[in-house]
C-alpha cells in the first residue's frame, strides 16, 4: 500500500482529483486526511520529504502553551488543550502525559505560577492530563536532581504531552493513503494551471526520482507550505505580498545525565523574556528553544552561535552539571512560519500563532500559522472554507475520532519500539525471518537494522537522511553516530530500492555533509 510505484500508478490512472495540497508537514497531511476522509479525491505532493521543514524540528510538545496563557490568548490556549486530549487519544504510541516541573526562585513565584496553572488545568477541561500541584524545595529537588539547590524556594509541576514529531507526520500519511488518498514525497509543484477566467485548475509537477513532468487537473489547490507559503503564492501572482516571516528556533540534544529523572523542566522567564524547556526525548534531552526572526529560510536552516550560547548559558544558570559544547550529541534548527508582522519592531514572541486561511484571487486557499498541536483543526477549518466557497459539496469531518496508523493505546516504553505501536510485531517478524536484522545499527545506540529495512519497505524513506532523520530519529539524537551509520544504511536502501554503487556513495557523501552541521 505505501510502495511508490503503486502510488505513482495512480496518478498515472488519475489526472483529476477534487483535492491537490501542496506541502507534507503537518499542516499538509493534516489537510489531505480531512479531505479524503470526507470522501474527496486527494493527493498530496512534497518537495522533499514528509516533515523535511519545521514538522521535524519542534521542541517534541504537544501542548496547550502556558506562554500564550500568559499573553492572554484563551482561546488559542482552549484549542490547544483540546487537540492536544484528542491525540492522547488517536496517537497512543507517539503521544504520551509528562509532567513538567517549574523550579521557583523566589515564593512569589510559586504563588503565581500555581494560580496560572491552574488556569491551564481548568481550561483543558475533561480532556485534562493531571491536576498541577505546587511542591516543596526538597520534593522539587529530589525530582530534579541536577538542578541548582542554592535559593531554590520550590516548584510547580503540571502536566502537558510529549510525541515524536515526524513520526507523528508519517504515520499521519500512512493513514491518509489507508483512507485512499495518493500521497508522494520527494515530488515538486513547479507551476499553477488556470483556466481562462484566471482559476486555478490544476498544477504541474515533477518526481525528483524520475524526473517525470505531470499535468494534473483539479478543483482545489491548497498551499500548506509552511515558510515556502510565499513562493506559492508568488508562482500563483508575481505581485503577491510577503505573508510569512520566518522565525528560527534552534535545539540542542543532552545526554540524560543531564535530566535523569522522569520530569521535564520548564523555565518560564528568561534573560530575553523567552520560556526555554528541558524535555526527556527518546533516552537524551532536548533543550529549546529560541526565536529569532530572519529574512530569508531554507530548507536545512544554520543555528546561529548568539542561539547556541544563549541556551547554554540559561540551561548552566538552572543546573548544577555544567552543559558544555562537547555535551551536545546533535543541534537541529528549524523555522516557524510566523505571519509577516506589520510593525517591524514587533517581537516574535508576541506574533499571534493562531491560524489562518487565505482565499487568493485565482481561488488558491493558503493555510498559514498554526503549531503541530492544532495541526487537526487547521485541517478542518481549511476543507470548510473550500466547502463554503462552494468548490465541493458540504460532508462531515471525521477526523476528530479518527485513529492514526500505529495508534495502539500502549504506555509501556521500556522497549524503544513502541514507537511504532500496531506495525511492531511486524519489525520483530523481520527480526524472526532474517536475525541478523535485529543487530545494532551502531554500540552505542538502541536502533536496529530491521528499523532501516522497514522505513524504506513500509514507511516511504527514499534516502539515507529520509531514514536517519525523519523514521529512525539518530540524526537528531547523536549526529556523530548517525554519520557513522550511513554507509550501513545506504547499502540496506541499496538493496531494497534496486540502485547501483554510484547512488549509494552519493548518498553517503550528501549525508555525511548534512551531518556536519548537527554536529557542535
Amino acid at each position: 500500500m505505501f510502495d511508490r510505484a503503486s502510488l505513482l500508478q495512480q496518478l498515472e490512472n488519475n489526472s483529476d482529483w477534487d483535492v491537490i495540497v501542496i506541502g507534507g508537514g503537518a499542516t499538509g497531511l493534516g489537510v489531505a486526511l480531512d479531505s479524503v476522509t470526507r470522501g474527496y479525491k486527494t493527493l498530496l505532493l512534497e518537495q522533499s520529504d514528509f516533515a523535511k521543514g519545521t514538522s521535524s524540528r519542534s521542541t517534541k510538545l504537544v501542548h496547550g502553551g502556558v506562554r500564550y496563557l500568559a499573553q492572554g490568548n484563551i482561546d488559542l490556549v482552549k484549542e490547544a488543550l483540546y487537540e492536544r486530549g484528542l491525540l492522547l487519544k488517536n496517537a497512543s504510541h507517539l503521544v504520551k502525559n509528562q509532567t513538567f516541573i517549574i523550579p521557583t526562585y523566589k515564593w512569589w513565584n510559586t504563588l503565581f505560577y500555581t494560580i496560572g496553572l491552574k488556569t491551564y488545568d481548568l481550561l483543558a477541561g475533561k480532556l485534562s492530563f493531571g491536576k498541577s500541584m505546587r511542591m516543596s524545595k526538597e520534593e522539587t529537588f529530589s525530582r530534579l536532581s541536577t538542578i541548582k539547590k542554592e535559593h531554590l524556594k520550590g516548584g510547580v509541576v503540571y502536566h502537558d504531552g510529549q510525541f515524536d514529531d515526524a513520526r507523528l507526520a508519517v504515520n499521519i500519511a500512512q493513514t491518509a493513503i489507508e483512507q485512499g488518498a495518493t500521497i508522494l514525497n520527494h515530488f515538486r509543484v513547479i507551476q499553477l494551471q488556470k483556466d481562462a477566467n484566471g482559476k486555478l485548475n490544476g498544477v504541474t509537477a515533477i518526481d525528483h526520482e524520475s524526473h517525470k513532468e505531470y499535468i494534473l487537473n483539479t478543483k482545489v489547490v491548497i498551499n500548506a507550505t509552511g515558510v515556502f507559503t510565499d513562493e506559492i503564492l508568488k508562482m500563483d501572482n508575481a505581485d503577491a505580498k510577503n505573508t510569512v516571516r520566518p522565525s528560527q528556533g534552534i535545539h540542542l540534544v543532552l545526554d540524560r545525565s543531564f535530566l535523569p529523572g522522569k520530569d521535564a523542566i520548564m523555565i518560564p522567564k528568561t534573560t530575553d523574556g523567552r520560556v526555554l524547556f528541558l524535555v526527556p526525548w527518546h533516552n537524551r534531552v532536548v533543550v529549546g528553544t529560541t526565536d529569532t526572526l530572519l529574512d530569508s529560510h531554507s530548507l536545512e536552516p544554520k543555528p546561529l552561535e548568539k542561539e547556541i550560547d544563549f541556551i547554554l548559558e540559561t540551561t548552566n544558570a538552572y543546573l548544577n552539571k555544567t552543559v558544555t559544547r562537547a555535551d551536545v550529541l546533535s543541534i537541529f534548527a528549524g523555522l516557524r512560519p510566523l505571519a509577516a508582522p506589520k510593525n517591524p519592531s514587533e517581537k516574535t514572541k508576541e506574533i499571534s500563532r493562531s491560524h489562518k486561511v487565505i482565499v487568493s484571487e485565482s481561488d488558491l486557499i493558503t493555510i498559514t500559522g498554526g503549531k503541530w498541536t492544532t495541526y487537526r483543526c487547521m485541517a478542518q477549518d481549511t476543507m470548510k472554507k473550500v466547502i463554503a466557497m462552494g468548490k465541493l459539496p458540504y460532508t462531515v469531518c471525521l477526523t476528530k475520532h479518527l485513529r492514526i496508523h500505529g495508534a495502539d493505546g500502549a504506555t509501556d516504553d521500556t522497549n524503544h519500539l513502541y514507537i511504532y505501536g500496531t506495525d511492531q510485531k511486524f519489525i520483530d517478524q523481520l527480526i524472526k525471518e532474517s536475525p541478523e536484522l535485529g543487530e545494532k545499527l551502531h554500540p552505542r545506540l538502541e536502533f536496529l537494522k530491521a528499523e532501516v529495512v522497514w522505513a524504506v519497505t513500509n514507511e516511504m524513506a527514499r534516502t539515507v537522511e529520509d531514514v536517519l532523520a525523519r523514521r529512525v530519529r539518530i540524526l537528531f539524537l547523536d549526529a556523530k553516530a548517525a554519520q557513522e551509520v550511513a554507509p550501513q544504511v545506504a547499502e540496506i536502501l541499496t538493496k531494497y530500492l534496486g540502485k547501483d554503487e554510484d547512488w549509494k556513495q552519493s548518498q553517503i557523501e550528501e549525508f555525511t555533509h548534512l551531518t556536519t552541521q548537527y554536529i557542535l
